[in-house]
């Protein structure tokens, strides 16, 4: 098989042993379209048509999308639904959805696509919503207590282990997974995630990775490469590609002008954020401790110590204490949702990692003055790698080790068990989530402002994406960014352990101490360590290293 398709398929998300048994071709070509291939299993006229006519709501470029475009989209896609409820058939029944509001995003735009199908159906929604630093408090609180109070929840996989495994979810109907097509999920976000048990328990909406954004302008800027060389460096201007040349790059450009304004390198987000600012001290870290010949990263799969004071995590702790004088005044009190919507997308700082938002927003809301001038990479690797196993660093034979951060693993929609007893509940409360993860709107979600990114081998469809209003070159490198991270053999993937939040939380409450200058880098990671410690005894070690195992793919 030639490498250049080879790769094609890889990037629809098809395995190595499907490609070579031949059982994906088909389908994985047909998930490459825009690539040259896609037209020998371009879908129906019809679903083309559908697709083509909400992507122009309100069209790439032409500002951000409003409620009343939500809601239109909502109503377009409709279809699906209507061919397996009846108009009216949930009058009288009400449920509650629980989800964030965060950037005004979420919660904001399911209400917007939910409208049309209240109005077809019969049901009622009421809406919970939760900024995302309450949000973990909240969905931890009703299972400690298990007072759930919500029929349908947003919620992320790494939150499976304690609400799954706890038999709070109710168990998706065949009937839903014909409707979403659940085999278009990429291959990452295919069962174990998602399920537990064996179970199917999740609509997906969403996938997750930390990729590296950076700034074109900048590193193609004669001025600065000039001023690079006559700093004394060697290699040319250009893109950082490990996370020691991101260090030296940040703190050259302190200083620097660039037409006329300050520039700056890479944004951190050393702010507490309600447990999700720990990726961003992981996206720093995976390539120093995620080691080619070792799955597990977090913990030692057999004892469970954490790993997580190790040289390489200290290593990424120090990173951060050191870039911070050389980032932008008072980057201590950034959180993630500054350095991503107050700061890059506004034009300051040249080097962010961050979910996939930062490539939709960019050309699709009011506040970008970036959407042009944006370069999209899998996160930075590094000239080393710490080995666990040997407690020593190692530099690989085939160059920097990378290993792409795929944080959270995705957004998705659960239904409660405490829907179960009652039929008509059950089926509005499913059927909701449906339409939310439709094959079609999910096209919609991950090319404007939504909070939800790529997730199905159907999104690598460049040419979609350019009749949308993107363009080609700015697609395809958000596209590979994205995929590349999600089949990289290295990839970090998250585990799916009860407490997992509970963890990060501990962690987040230490490093903004660390990073504050109150520890050593090697204090901060101890202390970290030692409440992880404290956390899996309290939740049972002996099965904490049972789940952390199985969601290795470790036996």
């Amino acid at each position: 098989m030639r490498v250049g398709l080879y790769e094609k398929l890889v990037r629809a998300g098809a395995t190595r042993r499907e490609i070579l048994k031949g059982a994906a071709s088909m389908a994985a070509i047909a998930a490459a379209s825009g690539t040259g291939l896609g037209a020998l299993t371009r879908p129906a006229s019809a679903a083309s048509e559908l697709r083509t006519k909400i992507l122009q709501i309100p069209g790439v470029g032409k500002g951000q999308p409003t409620d009343s475009d939500f809601q239109k989209v909502g109503e377009i896609c409709l279809e699906a639904t209507k061919a397996n409820v009846k108009q009216g058939e949930f009058a009288g029944v009400e449920l509650t959805f629980m989800g964030l509001n965060n950037q005004n995003l979420h919660n904001v735009l399911f209400r917007g696509f939910l409208k049309p199908w209240e109005t077809y159906t019969g049901a009622k929604i009421n809406w919970i919503d939760l900024a995302q630093a309450d949000y973990n408090a909240r969905l931890q609180q009703s299972i400690a207590t298990g007072t759930v109070d919500f029929d349908i929840a947003e919620m992320g996989a790494p939150f499976e282990g304690d609400v799954c495994g706890k038999g709070l979810t109710s168990e998706m109907p065949d009937w839903v997974k014909k409707q979403i097509d659940i085999d278009d999920y990429v291959s990452y976000l295919k069962p174990p995630v998602g399920t537990w048990d064996g179970k199917q328990y999740r609509v997906t909406i969403d996938g997750d990775t930390h990729s590296f954004n950076y700034r074109t302008d900048v590193f193609s800027d004669p001025e600065l490469a000039k001023a690079w060389k006559a700093a004394g460096n060697t290699t040319d201007w250009g893109q950082p590609r490990t996370w020691q040349q991101v260090q030296v790059v940040t703190k050259f450009l302190k200083g620097q002008k660039f037409k006329g304004q300050d520039v700056f390198g890479y944004l951190d987000a050393p702010k507490a954020w309600g447990g999700f600012g720990f990726y961003f001290l992981g996206s720093r870290a995976t390539a120093y401790v995620k080691h080619p010949n070792d799955k597990a990263w977090l913990f030692d799969p057999d004892t469970m110590k954490p790993r997580v004071n190790n040289p390489g995590w200290v290593r990424a702790i120090q990173d951060v204490i050191d870039a911070l004088p050389f980032e932008p005044a008072d980057q201590i009190n950034a959180d993630p949702n500054t350095t991503g919507f107050q700061q890059f997308l506004a034009g300051t700082g040249s080097l962010l990692s961050w979910w996939g938002d930062i490539g939709q927003v960019a050309n699709t809301s009011d506040t970008s003055v970036i959407g042009d001038v944006i370069g999209f990479d899998i996160l930075p690797g590094s000239d080393d790698v710490y080995n666990s196993k040997t407690g020593k660093w190692e530099k690989l034979a085939s160059g920097p080790n990378f290993a792409p951060n795929c944080a959270y693993l995705g957004w998705g929609v659960y239904v409660m068990a405490r829907v179960d007893s009652d039929e008509k509940k059950k089926k509005a409360a499913w059927s909701a989530a449906a339409h939310l993860g439709g094959k079609d709107l999910s096209l919609w979600t991950v090319m404007y402002p939504s909070g939800f990114q790529v997730h199905r081998k159907s999104h690598y469809d460049i040419a979609e994406w350019v009749a949308a209003g993107y363009k080609q070159d700015y697609i395809k490198s958000y596209l590979d960014s994205e995929f590349n991270s999600y089949n990289h053999p290295n990839a970090a993937i998250e585990p799916r352990i009860p407490g997992i939040f509970q963890y990060y939380s501990a962690a987040e409450d230490i490093l903004a101490n660390t990073f504050a200058g109150k520890m050593k880098a090697q204090e901060g990671a101890d202390a970290i360590a030692a409440a992880w410690e404290k956390l899996t005894d309290q939740i049972g070690r002996e099965k904490q290293i049972k789940l952390y195992k199985a969601s290795l793919g470790i036996s």
